[in-house]
């Protein structure tokens, strides 16, 4: 059998919307159907996550889109309806979904302040809120929250709306595995590190080497890291984890800057 054999996800930010790079919803929405999911691949762009359904189908998986703005209550209402709708049920949610938003606190506006925290958490507790009941309604199921090593800890850069929006995943996460582990819901939060995704794709090549030298793996990650951490909450295996937060950083969080300072200095 396969690991999630059975099951029925939703991914949300399951497009990519360049060519190049694979982000981390796709490879998650590629992996879920791998392993034996039907998976509804939501995304605002549904030219992007055409380009996932393309890729899964062509494996023999089964995956269909589904257009929504998280950041809107009734359309993430209406994306566990239609997973519901056209697969019978919803055992796994992972909340992907999430945008940059930079500054310090003396540059930020109240307008990135809003959106960045629309997209990157009230989407993730409104899905939730939605698909908490159904969840429970058949015996249970996996909640994945994606957040980043930067909601733990200050980044490389002024990012003061995304950092405090990916703290308050962390947060919700522990909240909700707390609340709902009696209806038999797990809820766990995977931190990402420096990865080479198309999200970071404007960034130069120095700024890439000098945060793969910030792990002491000393290798930038991919969306497939990502995806193979969600495969595994997602599945059996993971049956008795809830409320953890799991850094996939190549042990950047393990780390102070001190204790890199052989690699980072040439």
């Amino acid at each position: 059998m396969k690991r999630l054999d059975g099951k029925v996800a939703i991914v949300t930010g399951a497009g990519t919307r360049r060519e190049e790079g694979v982000g981390t919803g796709r490879a998650a929405a590629v992996l879920f159907a791998r392993e034996g999911a039907k998976v509804l691949l939501v995304d605002r762009d549904p030219e992007a996550a055409e380009r996932t359904l393309a890729e899964i189908e062509a494996e023999g998986g089964t995956a269909s889109v589904f257009e929504a703005d998280v950041a809107v209550e009734r359309e993430c209402r209406l994306l566990v309806d239609e997973a519901v709708e056209r697969y019978g049920g919803l055992d796994v949610l992972l909340n992907n979904v999430g945008i940059g938003g930079s500054g310090r606190v003396t540059e930020i506006d109240t307008d990135t302040w809003d959106r960045v925290m629309d997209v990157n958490l009230k989407s993730m507790a409104m899905i939730s809120k939605y698909a908490v009941p159904v969840m429970a309604g058949s015996g249970g199921g996996s909640i994945i929250n994606v957040s980043s090593i930067d909601g733990v800890r200050a980044g490389a850069f002024y990012n003061v709306p995304y950092s405090v929006s990916k703290g308050g995943v962390i947060s919700l996460t522990r909240a909700m595995a707390v609340h709902h582990g009696r209806e038999g819901i797990r809820v766990n939060c995977i931190a990402p590190g420096h990865l080479n995704t198309p999200m970071v794709s404007a960034l130069s090549e120095d700024a890439r080497e000098l945060r793969r030298r910030a792990g002491p793996l000393g290798t930038e990650g991919t969306g497939w890291d990502i995806a193979w951490a969600a495969v595994f909450l997602a599945s059996d295996e993971a049956r008795w984890i809830t409320g953890v937060v799991l850094p996939v950083d190549a042990g950047t969080l393990a780390a102070t800057p001190l204790s890199m300072r052989e690699h980072m200095i040439d």
